[in-house]
């Protein structure tokens, strides 16, 4: 087993952001938002010293996890972006760019942040990998496993000699003392399939959007059961449409049932009900009208 340093360099905690390292060749996973780039850079810095950033891996294509890349490219200019091909293509997009600033521009300003560098055009990726493909990243080897579900683009990274994950957030959101918050936006199915292409993967340790490193102890509990997190809170949406709830009411059970204290210091509440609104109508569509 290779020994690794997990740092948390998150800015703030809606952020995602942690730095990999093995003395060697340091990786960024994932790397936040546009108005936090700098920081999140900076706190890179503190811990490299004169060492340069070797990878940026992305999960996928959301401006909470992407835009903080040409930030950080602004400091290591040679890192490497890894991230999946659909990704990869999203940020080709000039329109799918437009989306995520306004996206970005809209939660600094909740955050009380009004004016920082648009570098948003400047980001883009070196490497797009499939699923199956292997990333050597100095004496590190990865597997990239497609794990769509909560995006088409959602990917995780696979180093298969510590058994260590680095998740997406198809899988689920952790946020401590046993809390996983599915995130299902783009289809159950998908979620579904990817739960069962991670379980045949040997995991001891994980390494989740959002939160951090879980240990042994957390890592059995959350393949134990995000999997029936997620279908259960699936059947439960089936459930309250069968008995003629409206759209509004199952996100207002929602809003008055999941969005905790745990939960709401790192998930600002607009995101919270934007994402719960796409995840009820997912599963309307696939468990309800589709039945």
């Amino acid at each position: 087993m290779r020994e690794l340093t997990i740092t948390d360099v998150r800015p703030m905690p809606g952020d995602s952001g942690f730095l990999i390292d093995d003395g060697k060749t340091s990786i960024l996973y994932d790397t936040g938002f546009a108005f936090t780039g700098d920081t999140l850079a900076m706190n890179v810095k503190k811990l490299l010293g004169d060492r340069k950033l070797d990878y940026i891996f992305l999960t996928h294509s959301h401006y909470d996890h992407a835009l903080g890349v040409p930030y950080v490219k602004k400091y290591y200019p040679d890192a490497v972006v890894v991230a999946g091909e659909y990704a990869s293509k999203i940020f080709e997009k000039p329109s799918a760019k437009d989306t995520m600033r306004r996206l970005d521009r809209g939660f600094a300003k909740k955050c009380g942040v009004y004016e920082y560098e648009d570098l948003v055009d400047f980001l883009s990726v070196d490497i797009s990998v499939k699923d199956g493909d292997k990333v050597r990243a100095g004496d590190m080897t990865f597997t990239a496993i497609d794990l769509p579900g909560h995006t088409r683009c959602s990917v995780g990274f696979y180093l298969e000699e510590n058994k260590l994950l680095l998740n997406t957030e198809t899988l689920g959101v952790y946020f401590g003392n046993n809390n996983i918050l599915p995130i299902c936006l783009v289809s159950y199915k998908m979620s579904m399939d990817s739960f069962k292409k991670a379980e045949k993967l040997d995991i001891e340790n994980m390494l989740v959007p959002h939160y951090g490193l879980l240990d042994k102890e957390e890592t059995k509990f959350f393949i134990e059961n995000s999997e029936n997190v997620l279908r259960k809170t699936a059947e439960h949406v089936r459930d309250l449409f069968n008995e003629g709830k409206s759209e509004k009411e199952v996100l207002k059970f929602f809003e008055d049932n999941f969005y905790t204290d745990v939960i709401r210091p790192a998930y600002p509440i607009d995101a919270f009900l934007l994402n719960t609104g796409i995840m009820i109508d997912v599963i309307r569509r696939e468990f309800v009208e589709n039945k």
